[in-house]
Formats: C-alpha cells, sequence, structure tokens
C-alpha cells in the first residue's frame, strides 16, 4: 500500500480531539461482529506497541439495528460516525431480512451511511501474500505478485439514481438509472490519479464506452484530465475484456477505475487473485470521515462457528490507521504481522484448497489465528513498523 495515502483525501480529515482518536466499530450482522472484534484487537496491538491509543465506541447498524426495532441507520449511529475519526464496519444483510422492502433492508443503512460520510471512492487492495499462491483457483504463476488496486466510485450510478416501478401494457416494468454529473466523475478521476502517482504510475479505466453514454463521459473526463497528471500512463478498457483479463494477466494492471456497478462486480472477482474474499480489506474515502471495511459479506452460514476468515477486517483495520489517523507505521507492524503469520503456515478453512491442508499448514479459526497475529504485532520491530509495505 502506498505511504502517506491519507493526503489524497478530497475532503478535509477530521478534527484530532484532545486525547486519543475515536473509531466507531459498527458489527452488524452475521460474521460482522466476530472480524471487527479480530481487527479492533489488532488495531490496539499496533498502537499500543508505538506507545499510542485509540477509544472505541460501537453502534448497530443494518440487520442488528432492524433487529432492536430500529431503523438499518439509527440517528443515533450515524451522529457517532460523524464525531467519530474513523469507522469500521463488519459486514450487513442476510437472508432473514431479504423480504423486507428496499428503504427497510439492512443493505439502505449502508448506502445511507455512505451517502452521509460523503465517501465517494471505495479502494480495495489485491494483494498475494507469498506463500498464499496454491490457494488460489488460478495457477500459481498467474496470481503470483498480484498488488492492484480497485478504485471504485461510491455514491453515483445505478446504486443512487432514479428507480421504480410502473405499469406497462404487458405488466410491470422496473427501472434502475445509471447517471453520473461531471463533477462525480472529475473527483474519482482525480483520486485514481493520485493512488496512481502514489503507486507504479499506471492507470486504467474500465467502462463500457462503445454502448453507454454515461462511460463516454467518464473517458472522456479522463483523456481532459490526464494531461494534469503527465507522469500518469493511462489506457482504458471494456469492462468485459477486463473481466477475462484480470484472471489471465493481473500483474499487468496497477489502478483500476470503475464506476459503481462495476467496482463492485470486478472487485469481487479479483478475491480469486488473494486466495478468498476473505483476505481482502476496503476503505471509503474522499469524506470528512473515512469507512473501512472487509469486502466479504455477513455469511450467515458461517457466523457464531469461530471459522470465519478475519485478515481482511484486520487489514482494513490497518487502512483505517495509516489512511484516517496517519499511523503508516501501526499499520505496517499490521501487515507484517499477518505476512509472517501467513508465511509460517497458519490459515483460516478458507484458504485450504479442497479442505486438505498442504504439509507446513496449520488450519485454525477465527480467535487462534487473530491471537497469533497479536503475538506477532507485539513482536514488531521499529524498521518494519516504519513504513507501510507496497
Amino acid at each position: 500500500m502506498p505511504p502517506h495515502l491519507h493526503e489524497v483525501q478530497a475532503g478535509a480529515p477530521a478534527p484530532r480531539r484532545d486525547g486519543a482518536p475515536v473509531v466507531l466499530l459498527l458489527g452488524g450482522d452475521g460474521i460482522g461482529p466476530e472480524v471487527v472484534e479480530a481487527a479492533a484487537a489488532c488495531m490496539q496491538a499496533a498502537a499500543r506497541r508505538l506507545g499510542r491509543a485509540i477509544r472505541l465506541e460501537e453502534a448497530p447498524i443494518g440487520g442488528a439495528a432492524l433487529d432492536m426495532g430500529l431503523p438499518p441507520l439509527p440517528e443515533p449511529t450515524l451522529r457517532k460516525a460523524l464525531a467519530a475519526d474513523a469507522v469500521l464496519l463488519g459486514a450487513v444483510g442476510g437472508p432473514r431480512w431479504d423480504d423486507l422492502p428496499g428503504p427497510q433492508r439492512p443493505e439502505a443503512g449502508l448506502l445511507e451511511l455512505r451517502r452521509q460520510l460523503g465517501v465517494f471512492a471505495n479502494v480495495r487492495p489485491v494483494r498475494m501474500f507469498a506463500g498464499l499462491e496454491a490457494t488460489s483457483p488460478l495457477r500459481p504463476e498467474v496470481v503470483a505478485g498480484t498488488d492492484l488496486v480497485v478504485v471504485r466510485e461510491l455514491l453515483g450510478g445505478l446504486y443512487y439514481g432514479p428507480r421504480g416501478r410502473r405499469e406497462g401494457p404487458g405488466g410491470p416494468v422496473v427501472f434502475d438509472t445509471l447517471e453520473y454529473a461531471q463533477e462525480q466523475v472529475d473527483r474519482a478521476a482525480r483520486f485514481a490519479f493520485e493512488m496512481a502517482r502514489r503507486r507504479r504510475r499506471s492507470l486504467t479505466l474500465v467502462d463500457k464506452a462503445n454502448v453507454l453514454e454515461s462511460s463516454r463521459m467518464w473517458r472522456e473526463r479522463v483523456q481532459a484530465l490526464a494531461p494534469e497528471y503527465p507522469d500518469v500512463t493511462v489506457s482504458f478498457q471494456y469492462v468485459d475484456s477486463c473481466a477475462m483479463r484480470l484472471v489471465r494477466e493481473p500483474r499487468a494492471f496497477d489502478v483500476l477505475l470503475c464506476e459503481n456497478m462495476f467496482g463492485d462486480i470486478l472487485s469481487d472477482e479479483a478475491a480469486v487473485l488473494a486466495g478468498s474474499i476473505g483476505m481482502l480489506p476496503s476503505a471509503s474515502l474522499g469524506g470528512r470521515v473515512g469507512l473501512y471495511e472487509p469486502v466479504h459479506g455477513s455469511a450467515p452460514d458461517i457466523a457464531g462457528r469461530g471459522v470465519a476468515n478475519p485478515i481482511g477486517a484486520i487489514l482494513a483495520g490497518a487502512m483505517l490507521l495509516e489512511w484516517s489517523l496517519g499511523w503508516s507505521d501501526a499499520a505496517a507492524c499490521i501487515e507484517a504481522a499477518v505476512a509472517r503469520v501467513l508465511a509460517d503456515g497458519w490459515r483460516t478453512g478458507d484458504l485450504v484448497p479442497g479442505g486438505v491442508p498442504a504439509p507446513g499448514v496449520t488450519v485454525v479459526g477465527t480467535r487462534a489465528l487473530t491471537d497469533r497475529i497479536l503475538a506477532a504485532i507485539e513482536d514488531c520491530t521499529p524498521q518494519e513498523g516504519s513504513s507501510a509495505p507496497s
């Protein structure tokens, strides 16, 4: 991850309070509370290792709030989020609430939280850790060395445009509108250009400009802004061919810039490049308060069993320390600890292809893997915590 990426945010960071910064924990649904607990413990351990402290607060969101008789984004939760230095979210949603109307579903709470925080850029790093190559369904030589970032515009497109139902001659007609204003496109593009500058200086816009008018605007605006970033190489790729190329030659990509839906789909596809979707963190930035979460969903089928992979949430916590608090040394301690534990052969079940551990691999649960990472954080050296690895 590039150092000092918190400086990329277009919005000013939250003003630092007297004393320890405040991180709001939103465990949410399914495995969310389990992995957030793991991430919180690792953030606190890294902070302590470097002589700092974090103050943690908690609040309900999503289905957990609905079960309490509250809306999916309760007003007190929103107030706490807006007042925090950063927010860490586990997951929302699940089949229990699938029959609710759209505005009452758990996911509506997440969409509204993003809108209220003003986080317009979702950043999803995809990295293949050394030693995990065999966990991917792709050939090890294809995924080895993968290190890319998906920048997904988060507040526009189909997820926020006008939608509804109407009666037509042959029955109901439904519509979702893909809508973007130029300013939305420009701020996401600038964010991605700055991200590329701090990495390998290569930016690929993913679009469908041969069909969609919205994609044509994205391509026009990226071309218009490119002269401001002469040190960044810009390329364009249709989303369908990008989906294929992503699993054939992932090392060809550095920063992928996508509108909302394309970014959602491609970043989930990219999970195979890291061995498991449980490995992927994300950060939603650009507003006053950053929102951090693992990419995976609530996984209700394994909730409460203690087998969830906490690494995506733990790495999201590392992103929070670096990008919202500016503690790149603490983030580096967490990332180095995760890499060391994986190199030593510790895995959760999702990282064991076919369920049969290879020689030197030990399968453990959520808590045991977290304990191993915590121990590695305690052993973090000043050199490891000096800067975040690329």
